[in-house]
């Protein structure tokens, strides 16, 4: 071996192991490997999806790329849709069911998959599942090895031939990795630099509600007086939001989590200027168990994807005809039950183990990968890598396995992980209740979304007035807008379904989709 280059590492251990080395790797990856002396092509995806791989298989072509755009370069494959393709997009979306690429005829390798192209055909297989296993550390061994996995996976993920910053939130887990990352560094004798995000006027506008409590900014400043951080806070305008909704369609090629992706994408896009490499604190909500749907029985036990059991949000602006063609109810019924099917379990749980232990999957398999699709998207649109610490498969699946009753107590959410990281934090800190990436609250912004969907309704050409009942929109748009109640996780509201239809709008515009 010439170098220690991971494309290097990668071919020489396909040569040396063939193509079960992938079971060895520890990383975030998507590649493909040709072998021309078995005339194949290997393709491989990281086990837990950080990486995106979509393909299209065409007669005996197979065309495959890292996002869809890259495979609509390619003279055989075309951007289209088909009832399915809106059944996922009012109905799942901004989620995907694993392994679909929403385009009719698109498809994703899942997390923790291979597939071999050659003169034989397609296969694909799991090289990695979760699994079931009964936990019998006792609870300081649970927190001592929570540590050491916690701390090796951000060292490991330091590694870098460029310097490498951190997203700091001012939540627990953004502070964890920072805090983790910035020792690392002043034992190298060099400081972390940071980066935080939030609205220009959430300071004046800012209602706390039941899914975000508490504002950020006083807590980033708190991690500033405990690590020697070089920290830049990053505001964005309520106009720019908005006007990278559409971008953040194109960076994407799907509607998405509409103010968060656009957010995001200016956000990446400003880090990029100083850095190519960031960590993140993305999924220890999903393996700690930090979600409300965790711990709240009416969540817990929603006969449905927690995160969006309640479709009448989704369907309150839509036409009958969509309505009754599309059948999202039946749709997503089948999708969840499918999921569940997939559900690792140990003998002998009990009602209230088994559901726990089905939430868990749904979220890392579901959830967690609408997360990871966004922070992958919006980063590498700038050539910005952002890292996931929280999601190396040793965490996961040690974690999938610890008791309920060791991540929460004392109604505390994440209490494993508080506690593992007490030498780390300050107590207010460390303790401070869950709360999720930042939104606008600014009138500004839900004004510029009424008055753009306005635009939207009085144009005859606009193609998502096929989904849309323009009464039932316009009494929406008249209406107060419920910051409290999302529709789909903690961030999507009332505003963010006024953006959500701007992004299909734009979407079918883009890609002359109907």
């Amino acid at each position: 071996m010439e170098s220690a280059s991971d494309t290097e590492v990668v071919l020489r251990a396909y040569m040396e192991f063939g193509p079960s080395f992938a079971a060895m790797l520890n990383g975030i990856y998507a590649f493909a490997i040709w072998d021309g002396a078995r005339q194949t092509l290997l393709l491989c995806r990281d086990r837990l999806g950080v990486k995106p791989l979509f393909y299209a298989r065409k007669g005996d072509t197979l065309v495959f790329g890292s996002e869809p755009k890259a495979l609509f370069r390619h003279p055989m494959v075309t951007p289209e849709a088909d009832l399915d393709s809106f059944r996922e997009i009012f109905g799942v979306g901004p989620a995907r069911t694993p392994g679909c690429g929403v385009f009719r005829d698109l498809q994703e390798l899942k997390p923790g998959y291979c597939a071999v192209f050659s003169r034989e055909g397609f296969t694909q297989r799991a090289y990695w599942t979760l699994e079931a296993r009964e936990h019998t550390d006792p609870y300081p061994e649970t927190v001592e090895k929570t540590v050491w996995l916690l701390r090796d996976a951000v060292r490991r993920q330091m590694v870098s031939d460029v310097p490498v910053c951190s997203f700091l939130s001012g939540g627990i887990d953004s502070s964890v990795v920072t805090a983790l990352a910035s020792n690392y560094l002043e034992e190298q004798g060099g400081h972390l630099h940071t980066f935080s995000f939030d609205f220009t006027h959430n300071r004046e506008s800012f209602r706390p509600n039941a899914f975000q409590p508490t504002q950020d900014r006083p807590f980033v400043d708190r991690v500033l007086a405990c690590y020697p951080l070089h920290h830049t806070y990053l505001e964005c305008e309520e106009a720019e939001l908005a006007a990278l909704l559409d971008q953040a369609v194109w960076m994407k090629d799907l509607p998405g989590m509409t103010d968060v992706d656009a957010s995001l994408l200016y956000f990446c896009g400003q880090v990029r200027r100083h850095f190519k490499v960031a960590l993140t604190g993305e999924c220890a909500d999903e393996i700690f168990g930090g979600y409300p749907w965790f711990y709240r029985p009416d969540l817990l036990h929603a006969d449905g994807f927690p995160w969006s059991f309640d479709l009448s949000a989704r369907t309150a602006l839509l036409n009958q005809e969509t309505i009754s063609r599309l059948d999202l109810e039946g749709y997503v019924r089948s999708r969840y039950e499918a999921a569940l099917e997939e559900v690792p379990h140990l003998p002998g749980e009990n009602p209230e183990e088994r559901r726990r232990r089905e939430v868990a999957y749904l979220n890392l398999r579901w959830f967690m990968q609408t997360l990871l699709d966004r922070m992958d998207r919006t980063s590498m649109a700038w050539g910005l890598e952002a890292r996931v610490p929280f999601a190396d498969h040793r965490i996961v699946e040690y974690l999938y396995n610890v008791p309920w009753e060791m991540k929460y107590q004392n109604g505390t959410e994440k209490a494993l992980l508080r506690e593992a990281c007490r030498d780390l934090l300050p107590p207010e800190l460390l303790w401070r209740k869950k709360s999720p990436y930042p939104k606008p609250y600014s009138p500004r912004y839900e004004q510029i979304l009424v008055n753009k969907f306005r635009e939207v309704l009085r144009d005859p050409e606009a193609p998502v007035l096929r989904f849309v009942d323009a009464e039932k929109a316009r009494r929406f748009l008249e209406a107060p807008k419920d910051y409290g109640r999302p529709w789909f996780g903690q961030l999507m509201a009332g505003p963010q379904m006024i953006a959500y239809l701007l992004q299909v709008n734009a979407w079918m515009k883009r890609y002359q989709v109907g």
